[in-house]
């Protein structure tokens, strides 16, 4: 038995998921309510938060997955997934950076380690189809793509997708295959805004960032931020330090 203590439930992208605390017998609880299609319902998104609980490393820091339950009503399908409840507040509300976040020591070394342990997880899950990124990259960037190295990844690894002050990763659906370096890139270029943090993550994950491997990865992110500048605020906002990292990081095709 569950008991709703959301006063404010939060909704998902597009209204498909609708998320608050709960009361259970064994204490507070965090439950999310996801709508789809019957066709719809299968497949990568649909999965992934219950796959991340099966087949990755505990030492990835993610709130547990208890239990799921599936039904259909109304001509939908439903999945409620109950988590533990953490104490993590979200660093930001929008998934780029505008402000310097207060973040530990600790918070940094948890990020290494995370993404370290994640990028050897064996999985068969793409997050980032090659179709899309010898389309996109050159479409975007003018940067021709070479060979792709690939490793697993988050795959939405943003500033709201991250908790602190002890590091909690969320938001598991679309977990799987990406290049090499593709977590580390994103949450660099989403950082562009706050020099100093951008920094940081450099410091902290150089030894990703700065491999010829990290190379495809920085430009499929700065494809998908172009790509979307003309319908997202907050991409538009970016596009202009995407397209100024571009000219001086890149040779592109003029």
């Amino acid at each position: 038995m569950l008991t709703d203590l959301a006063e404010e439930p939060l909704w998902g992208y597009a209204g498909r998921t609708l998320s608050g605390a709960v009361a259970r017998t064994q204490g507070t609880g965090w439950l999310r309510v996801a709508a789809e299609r019957p066709d719809k319902a299968h497949g990568k998104l649909w999965d992934g938060q219950k796959a991340a609980q099966e087949l990755l490393p505990p030492v990835i820091p993610r709130p547990v997955l208890h239990d799921v339950h599936d039904w259909q009503a109304a001509e939908w399908a439903y999945r409620a997934e109950l988590y533990q409840h953490t104490d993590a507040t979200v660093i930001s509300r929008s998934p780029v950076l505008e402000h310097d976040p207060a973040l530990p020591e600790a918070w940094w070394t948890e990020l290494r380690t995370a993404l370290d342990s994640l990028a050897e997880a064996s999985t068969e899950r793409v997050a980032v189809r090659e179709e899309y990124i010898r389309r996109a990259v050159p479409e975007y960037t003018g940067c021709d793509v070479g060979q792709i190295e690939w490793s697993t990844a988050h795959g939405d690894f943003h500033w709201s997708n991250l908790g602190g002050p002890d590091l909690t990763i969320l938001d598991w659906e679309g977990w799987g295959q990406a290049p090499v370096g593709f977590d580390a890139a994103q949450l660099y270029l989403y950082s562009l805004h706050t020099p100093a943090t951008a920094a940081r993550i450099r410091q902290t994950l150089g030894h990703i960032l700065d491999t010829p491997a990290a190379r495809v990865a920085e430009l499929t992110i700065c494809a998908q931020v172009l790509q979307a500048a003309d319908r997202t605020p907050f991409y538009k906002d970016l596009a202009g330090p995407v397209k100024e990292y571009l000219d001086a990081t890149f040779e592109r095709a003029k």
